[in-house]
């Protein structure tokens, strides 16, 4: 019987694909509403823009259309979605669930170094406060969300949580000019129960923070109801 060779182990660095980083652009400008809610898009004049082929292009805004940011409509133009309030309200809802166990886990579980790296990001995310980068802070935000399901040993969470909350991120990013300071410090109210290991004071403290954006899409909505759908 032949034994199975023995394999040296490694690590592969996944490169972004062309495709991610379409998508990464596109996102990022739906999210900064730098493409607005209505707005038309064409396979043809995106690739031309960028200098890439047009199968990246399809494939980034088939992942798009997957989280709610684009309606693709056969022999018609692509359309950037408007918000749904209702989407955003379902999404607080996934995260809310999610979240409220994801950062108990998390509490009862992290390491020193993993504490360290929550407090990076903090410290990262005040930077970006102080600088007024709005985008950067929403992607500290997402990321500091991200690693707390990473740490709780349910990563699978966070990728449940991003299919649904496209519409729930440009409430946000609009949120920020008057919501980022309040979000900030819900961070640190967290940061600060996961550090005790209080599970049930970083769950609550949670809740408390997601639970903001109840009055948020209001007040979002009363400035920028024109980006919003009739539902």
């Amino acid at each position: 019987m032949v034994e199975p060779a023995s394999l040296k182990t490694f690590e592969i660095e996944r490169q972004p694909s062309v495709t991610d980083q379409v998508f990464e652009l596109l996102y990022r400008q739906v999210v900064e509403l730098q493409l607005l809610p209505g707005s038309k898009l064409s396979e043809v004049e995106v690739a031309r823009q960028m200098g890439v082929s047009r199968q990246p292009v399809r494939d980034a805004f088939y992942r798009l259309s997957q989280q709610g940011f684009l309606l693709i409509r056969p022999q018609r133009a692509t359309v950037v979605t408007h918000i749904s309030e209702q989407g955003v309200l379902q999404a607080r809802f996934i995260r809310t669930a999610l979240e409220m166990e994801t950062v108990r886990a998390a509490a009862g579980r992290l390491t020193e170094q993993q504490i360290g790296q929550l407090r990076h990001l903090a410290e990262r995310q005040s930077e970006a406060l102080d600088a007024g980068d709005k985008m950067r802070f929403h992607e500290l935000d997402d990321e500091f969300h991200r690693q707390i399901c990473v740490f709780s040993g349910h990563e699978f969470a966070w990728t449940l949580i991003r299919e649904s909350k496209a519409h729930m991120d440009r409430v946000r990013y609009l949120s920020l000019s008057f919501g980022a300071r309040s979000a900030f410090d819900d961070h640190l109210d967290i940061m600060a129960a996961l550090e005790a290991g209080d599970g049930e004071k970083a769950a609550a403290h949670m809740r408390h923070h997601l639970s903001r954006l109840l009055s948020i899409i209001s007040r979002v909505r009363e400035t920028h109801g024109q980006y919003f759908a009739s539902e």
